[in-house]
């Protein structure tokens, strides 16, 4: 008897862990996200949850891309070129739909990054077809966002690049503003600080994955190693040092970091962007007026810039015709085309031909009368000589 009375104590134990778990979640479901950060106290906050980066596939580069050329695509490849206009939307439907508040709040981050003062813009739209960053805020899928450029490149047309699965009014980072800017971070290329190599921190594994498989976050120990575990390469960050303050950097609770050793009682960064986050986002978007070069048919144009710069050129069609622009020389670049439509840059077309043998080639109708302006980012010339780009 004393035995069938411990089984049946222990199967109520489980049944009431699992209806603690079910209330948690129906918690998380009703006005939180689906995993979890600390607060600036250390404490978990309910609801608030920890960015969740979408699992992209690796890109797998031939055998004929050496390491070096490998990492400078992999620094440079998800950074857009400087002077775009980037078009953000929110979903007007539920379960998609953001109430007045957190839209708000959303605004505010990319204030936050427009003030920082770099060569990128953000425009509000209300078609989702003119948008390129579209915004969900669906309760209990957490906070995301595709990285960089992966917002063209990975999800459908209509799809969100971006989520918000809390209520931000009861975010305790940055008044609720931090998250955004966190996750607009993302859009514009950046990873996640605390997987920087540099950062030299020794972590308790095992706490770390039963800390994060807990409540709200229950996530998966391939999720937990993909946000936090996982370190980027070296040639990601390009020798950057360690920001444990970056708005890019989780928090984390006390007994899940064992060195440095001043972060065993937990590690809470500063509310806002840092120094080294405007930096940063200076380095590869710099505010500055572009010096345009006209791209005549048929003249040659030497790009002679170094690894990560950008060439801008000005495209003044004196036919409407079908016209072909395309690089020359072995490099690997990202070739954007806009139109210049009253001072605002329309996205026309684009080509990346980094770690292939190609060159970048855009064939497209450009029209008489309007301005086209073309931008180049140069990866790296991987072989001798220099890289050249025509128009015919």
């Amino acid at each position: 008897m004393a035995e069938k009375s411990q089984s049946v104590q222990s199967q109520l134990s489980q049944i009431l862990r699992r209806l603690d778990k079910l209330e948690v979640a129906h918690r998380i479901g009703a006005g939180g996200g689906s995993s979890t950060v600390t607060g600036s106290s250390g404490d978990r906050a309910e609801g608030v949850g920890s960015c969740t980066l979408p699992a992209v596939p690796e890109r797998i580069f031939s055998s004929n891309v050496s390491p070096y050329r490998e990492g400078l695509i992999r620094y440079i490849g998800k950074k857009w070129v400087n002077g775009t206009r980037l078009k953000y939307y929110f979903f007007e439907d539920a379960p998609l739909k953001g109430d007045a508040s957190n839209v708000d709040l959303v605004r505010q981050g990319f204030q936050v990054w427009e003030d920082v003062g770099i060569g990128i813009e953000f425009e509000e739209v209300t078609n989702i077809d003119d948008a390129n960053v579209r915004i969900g805020f669906k309760r209990g899928d957490g906070a995301w966002s595709y990285v960089g450029r992966d917002v063209i490149d990975i999800p459908g047309r209509h799809e969100r690049t971006m989520n918000f699965g809390w209520d931000l009014t009861l975010d305790p980072r940055g008044g609720g503003v931090d998250t955004p800017v966190h996750e607009i971070g993302h859009t514009l290329g950046f990873p996640h600080e605390h997987q920087n190599p540099f950062a030299g921190i020794v972590w308790n594994e095992e706490a770390v994955y039963d800390y994060f498989a807990g409540a709200p976050n229950y996530w998966s120990r391939q999720q937990t190693f993909h946000n936090v575990l996982r370190k980027l390469g070296p040639s990601e960050v390009e020798g950057s040092q360690w920001d444990p303050n970056s708005i890019m950097h989780y928090s984390f609770a006390a007994g899940l970091i064992l060195e440095p050793a001043e972060y065993r009682v937990g590690l809470n960064p500063s509310d806002g962007l840092t120094e080294a986050d405007k930096e940063q986002a200076r380095k590869f978007y710099p505010d500055k007026p572009p010096r345009y070069k006209n791209l005549e048919p048929f003249e040659l144009e030497f790009l002679s810039i170094a690894p990560g710069e950008q060439k801008d050129f000005v495209i003044e069609p004196t036919r409407s015709d079908e016209f072909t622009i395309q690089t020359f020389g072995r490099s690997d670049v990202v070739m954007v085309l806009f139109e210049d439509v009253d001072g605002e840059m329309e996205f026309v077309a684009g080509d990346d031909d980094s770690g292939t043998d190609l060159n970048a080639k855009i064939t497209i109708r450009l029209v008489r009368g309007r301005r086209y302006i073309l931008r180049i980012r140069l990866y790296l010339n991987w072989s001798s000589g220099d890289t050249a780009v025509m128009m015919w």
